[in-house]
């Protein structure tokens, strides 16, 4: 009988935080993270997203684990606060946290209005910003705790027509290395997953036609990703697998960031 080795990629018994996790990326790495063993909990803004995921999700556990949605706006300081709030009143404690929430807006960049700039940038680096250190202060008192940002390849390359996007994301990928330098001697790992080309519902009417044969041929893999191709960086950053690793933002694009001409 083959003796039995246990695994550090493994995420039996811990509390996962998923903001966005309810549709594209998020809710992929979610599904993940049920399948490697954690509790999830999902945050969005769609009711009906939400009360989809709480379905599918809760499908999957099995044993102790535990599903639960809960909608709020993470834009807004307030709610987003409040919500976690009510995470740690639920459940206890969180060991991981993924940053998925996310928009963009396709327009040259001397079109973009203050309001449109705005809307972005709360979306995709102030609440990324405050997520971090709500639930951070959590898990600084606990001594321990992985936070997972999603960050873009708009990260690393000049984003065309996506400034304010290209911009809000660049600052993800800086404050996770930042956050990562700061909060290491204190039990808290901080890492980030910037994905190449994946169908969701943030790009689905943009990327077709001429930009989609764009990417694509910019792609050495010649496809886009499936949002489930994520789940298996996500659980690793967030396992005990990744306990040396800390700022570190890997790229799941299929080799876009690796090719040349």
């Amino acid at each position: 009988m083959p003796q039995q080795v246990n695994t550090p990629f493994g995420l039996s018994s811990q509390q996962a935080l998923v903001i966005g996790g309810n549709s594209g990326i998020g809710l992929g790495i979610a599904t993940g993270m049920v399948n490697a063993g954690a509790s999830v909990f999902v945050v969005g803004r769609n009711q009906e997203k939400l009360d989809s995921t709480q379905a599918a999700l809760g499908a999957l556990v099995s044993g102790d684990q535990k599903v639960q949605t809960y909608q709020a706006d993470v834009s807004d300081f307030g709610q987003l606060r409040a919500v976690i709030a009510q995470v740690l009143a639920n459940h206890g404690h969180l060991d991981i946290l993924v940053n998925s929430q996310g928009i963009n807006q396709l327009k040259a960049a001397e079109d973009y209005t203050v309001e449109e700039y705005s809307r972005i940038m709360q979306t995709n680096l102030q609440s990324v910003f405050f997520s971090c250190t709500e639930v951070g202060r959590h898990m600084l008192g606990r001594g321990r705790g992985s936070i997972v940002n999603i960050a873009s390849l708009a990260s690393h390359r000049g984003w065309q027509r996506a400034a304010v996007y290209a911009m809000s994301k660049a600052g993800v990928h800086s404050l996770t290395q930042t956050l990562a330098a700061e909060w290491a001697e204190r039990g808290v790992r901080v890492n980030a997953i910037s994905p190449g080309y994946f169908v969701t519902d943030l790009n689905r009417a943009t990327l077709v036609g001429e930009r989609a044969e764009r990417a694509l041929s910019r792609t050495p893999m010649r496809r886009f990703g499936d949002t489930a191709e994520l789940a298996g960086a996500a659980v690793y950053f967030a396992s005990d697998a990744a306990r040396f690793v800390t700022g570190q933002t890997l790229a799941v694009d299929g080799g876009f960031l690796a090719a040349g001409m």
